[in-house]
């Protein structure tokens, strides 16, 4: 069998993307007729169908949304070498991966800083848990992300580049934080599974002999702040998320035990990941590694 061309892999991706072979042709100002034999000369080539036409249009079969993994993964990669090779600007489409308190707090500056050097780079920031960014990442969906450490894939470089202090955060209705075995059975407010905020409090909680209560698992910072405030249970949360609003008289605020007081944002980058735009970033960051060392 020959080889993919990239420009019939480009097509196919926008036919599925698109789902219409009219709306992929306006898309990529080419005749519908070009677009359809392409798509056909494609199938012949695989000895699969790759979509099933239907009267609303076009969806993909099993073997189409095989293929559309790999497509965007060699697009993905063309994209990277090409610019590689370029010693212009950075330009083209950045997408960010990041925790919802790094996009929050952390990257606002940074991305404005990067923005304004480098007009031409179109950037996109998604926000996850630590485990889906990680997720995301090792599927092509996203270039880079920032999450907390610990990450140990063969697949990843990491790099440190912000210091959390966690905090934890109870309503004023609850039993002094002094005596943390007071919070014992009450309800834990925090990101569902895999947010690695959550996982320093469970171990905590685990090491320090508190009882666990239920999880009342949410979806963004505003709403673990506002079922804390309402009296709902308790968190853990970064300072520098604590330092963007009016918390003072809203909850009890305990600083964590060392062990579990501060965790590192690294940013992570696939390891076969070269982009102009990310050695950009870089210079667009604050100094923390070499900060840490110094300190």
């Amino acid at each position: 069998m020959q080889g993919l061309n990239l420009q019939a892999l480009e097509i196919f991706r926008t036919v599925a993307t698109e789902g219409s072979v009219s709306r992929a042709a306006v898309k990529l100002n080419r005749v519908q007729s070009n677009i359809s034999t392409r798509i056909k000369q494609l199938e012949l080539q695989l000895e699969k169908p790759l979509f099933l036409r239907q009267n609303r249009g076009l969806t993909l079969t099993p073997d189409g949304h095989l293929l559309l993994s790999y497509a965007e993964r060699f697009l993905q990669l063309s994209k990277e070498a090409s610019e590689a090779m370029n010693v212009g600007k950075p330009a083209g489409l950045f997408r960010i991966g990041a925790m919802e308190s790094t996009a929050a707090a952390r990257l606002p500056e940074v991305l404005s800083r990067y923005h304004a050097l480098y007009p031409e780079v179109e950037i996109e920031v998604e926000t996850d848990t630590a485990g889906g960014l990680m997720n995301r990442l090792q599927n092509y969906d996203i270039d880079i992300a920032f999450c907390a450490e610990p990450v140990s894939f063969d697949w990843a470089s990491t790099e440190p580049v912000f210091e959390e202090q966690l905090i934890l955060i109870a309503p004023q209705s609850f039993p002094t934080l002094e005596n943390t075995q007071q919070i014992s059975g009450m309800t834990i407010v925090a990101f569902e599974a895999g947010c690695a905020y959550r996982r320093y409090l469970e171990q905590w909680i685990m090491e320090a002999g508190i009882v666990p209560g239920n999880v009342m698992a949410v979806s963004s910072y505003l709403a673990i702040l506002a079922c804390v405030s309402a009296g709902t249970g308790y968190a853990v949360i970064p300072k520098s998320v604590l330092d963007m609003i009016s918390s003072k008289g809203q909850f009890q605020q305990y600083g964590l035990p060392e062990k579990y007081s501060k965790i590192t944002t690294v940013l992570v980058s696939r390891t076969d990941y070269q982009s102009a735009k990310l050695d950009a970033l870089r210079t667009a960051l604050p100094a923390y590694k070499k900060n840490r060392n110094t300190g």
